[in-house]
């Protein structure tokens, strides 16, 4: 059995107050609970697959609207696992709309793939007029606490970034266990771990930049950087650690997101659990 589950939500801003005013589902992917700690201008979504994981046939639709000055944060409650696939892929894809004036950070947990998986993602995010985005994908390979090597399986991705019918951002992967791109310097040189962190707002002043190079220049052994572009920030990890992982993206949200979002840090509430 498979499962096939799609989630769709649309955001509104009324008077001062993000709310949800949409949510239709089928199959088990639901959003669990709306959280304002920050206030009712930030709503705090929590993105919920029951079964667990992700297995070989299953297919998960994630969609979100959000309305013209809707401000969003969504996450979810724990890592997502991408299971053996016995012969069948398996696939989440997700398409984010922004109308101008709107906030979305979608910031999950970290994607765990075990040996053997099939697994193929696809991320799409519109933007309109002067909506901002800032979302990150962290994906480790095999189960390194259980001994698990990733020596077999495939994991194949691709992330793109519209604003105004103009795609400004394409990045696409694919992983082959025992791969070249596994295994080279130039790739993942046989670390676990490697994930990416974008932000779409316009240009970050270098004073902010040079704080998050130093960020980064404190991850070791692990790789970490960033590219710096007139609408996009992008930073790059590949390492040994998802906590480490996150951890580095979080401290670099700490610093960028008064200026992204106009509010000051927070953390959602579902990582303390």
């Amino acid at each position: 059995m498979s499962w096939h589950a799609r989630l769709w939500l649309a955001f509104d801003r009324r008077d001062d107050s993000t709310r949800l005013v949409c949510n239709s589902h089928e199959g088990p992917l639901r959003v669990q609970k709306m959280l304002y700690p920050e206030g009712d201008a930030v709503c705090h979504a929590i993105i919920l697959h029951p079964p667990g994981g992700i297995a070989g046939g299953d297919a998960l639709n994630l969609c979100a609207e959000l309305r013209s000055g809707a401000q969003v944060l969504m996450t979810t409650p724990g890592s997502g696992k991408w299971y053996k696939a016995n012969g069948r892929p398996a696939s989440q894809q997700m398409h984010f709309r922004l109308a101008p004036d709107a906030m979305l950070e979608w910031l999950p947990q970290e994607s765990q793939y075990f040996r053997d998986c099939d697994a193929r993602t696809g991320l799409r995010v519109e933007l309109d007029g002067d909506a901002h985005y800032a979302g990150w994908e962290i994906a480790c390979l095999g189960r390194r606490a259980s001994g698990e090597t990733f020596d077999q399986g495939r994991v194949q991705g691709k992330t793109e970034l519209w604003r105004g019918g103009r795609r400004l951002f394409l990045d696409q992967i694919l992983l082959q266990a025992g791969g070249g791109l596994q295994h080279s310097l130039a790739g993942l040189a046989g670390m676990p771990v490697h994930g990416s962190f974008v932000i779409c707002a316009g240009p970050v002043p270098e004073a902010l930049l040079e704080q998050c190079r130093a960020v980064l220049r404190a991850v070791t052994p692990a790789r970490a950087a960033l590219s710096a572009m007139p609408e996009l920030l992008i930073i790059r990890y590949v390492g040994w650690h998802a906590s480490e992982a996150r951890a580095c993206f979080d401290q670099i949200r700490r610093l960028l997101r008064p200026w992204y979002a106009q509010r000051e840090y927070c953390r959602p509430r579902i990582w303390n659990t």
